[in-house]
């Protein structure tokens, strides 16, 4: 009898000695460090391009010329950064703050310059400054140069309820002077465009930066038309 209750006890050990290894393993991976949260990314999704067309607007009276579109530039901006920017601008202005979980799929240089390409090549032939293209003999026009230089891309909260995406850019429209003496600026204009944010977060930002920017490239496509461009 005594030897059952030897082995009843052992067993009772083991088992006690099984839950305590069971809870200092548990304990163990507990304290593992966590895998870090991975930010949110969002891009300017679906350009809805014949909604900036109206349909009722006339074709130009002759084929637009080539034009080339110069790599855009954010001088503002730290290079090739993908940062979701936002001020408070009820509290300070100055200070340009960044979603900690929120992240741009590419930078606003390549966003912007993306969406351009795709506005502008609807009425003309849009290149790159490495292609080596000049007017036919026919065209007495020169092909222009289209540079752009973004001041501002960000989600501006003029409250704690209410934000919107602001983009502000200067084009600059680049000629070459007849007898290819040089270049010359034929014009340059800044071009604002600002859109409510659904909610004021990042989700609500992303999806007024796309509106706002669809805004501001048919704003530079109306102006380079009045250049013949």
């Amino acid at each position: 009898m005594a030897l059952q209750n030897t082995s009843i006890f052992g067993r009772r050990m083991l088992g006690a000695f099984g839950a305590a290894g069971l809870v200092l393993a548990l304990a163990a991976c507990s304290g593992l460090p966590t895998a870090p949260i991975q930010p949110v990314r969002y891009d300017l999704g679906l350009a809805d391009l014949g909604a900036q067309q109206p349909a009722s607007a006339a074709a130009p009276a002759t084929a637009l010329t080539p034009l080339v579109l110069a790599e855009v530039q954010t001088p503002g901006l730290p290079d090739g950064t993908t940062a979701m920017f936002y001020r408070l601008n009820y509290a300070d202005s100055q200070q340009l703050r960044a979603y900690q979980n929120a992240r741009w799929g590419l930078s606003p240089a390549q966003m912007m310059e993306q969406r351009l390409r795709m506005r502008l090549g609807q009425e003309r032939p849009i290149l790159t400054e490495k292609d080596n293209v000049s007017a036919t003999v026919s065209d007495k026009r020169t092909i222009g140069v289209l540079r752009v230089e973004i001041d501002e891309f960000s989600q501006v909260f003029d409250s704690a309820q209410t934000s919107q995406a602001v983009v502000r850019l200067r084009a600059s429209l680049i000629g070459r002077t007849s007898g290819g003496a040089g270049n010359a600026l034929l014009g340059q204009k800044v071009f604002t465009a600002q859109t409510p944010a659904a909610s004021n977060d990042a989700a609500g930002g992303a999806q007024a930066m796309a509106r706002s920017v669809d805004d501001v490239t048919a704003q530079v496509s109306r102006w380079l038309q009045g250049y013949g461009r």
